[in-house]
């Protein structure tokens, strides 16, 4: 089974209330995540152990730029970013290099599957 890991521990935070359904991700990483796809939802940062939150199903994967990204992917994605912009600062801080507009990210939307 494939795992979509979250290493920040908003993110957790936010996984774990449900207020988080979807992720941008850096990059084309649409054949690693093929919608229709059923994952685990995971949080743990890398080398260290995850842990399994739910099981979700992959609705909607979407490559496009970063100034393509709309108000509803940010919004579900973090609803504490409200600008591609502020998305950007975030991913200069977690990747560690510079981001522009023109990089390709992957808008991954999933839903919980429940038992």
């Amino acid at each position: 089974m494939m795992s979509l890991n979250f290493q920040a521990e908003k993110h957790a935070k936010m996984l774990e209330a449900r207020t988080k359904r979807c992720t941008v991700r850096l990059g084309d990483v649409s054949k690693q995540f093929p919608e229709n796809s059923i994952v685990w939802i995971t949080t743990g940062k890398k080398f260290t152990p995850k842990k399994k939150l739910y099981t979700a199903f992959l609705d909607k994967v979407r490559v496009k730029t970063m100034a393509n990204l709309t108000s509803e992917d940010l919004g579900v994605q973090n609803p504490e970013i409200n600008s591609r912009e502020e998305l950007i600062a975030d991913f200069e801080q977690i990747y560690k290099k510079r981001i522009t507009m023109e990089d390709t990210v992957t808008v991954i939307y999933f839903t919980e599957v429940l038992d």
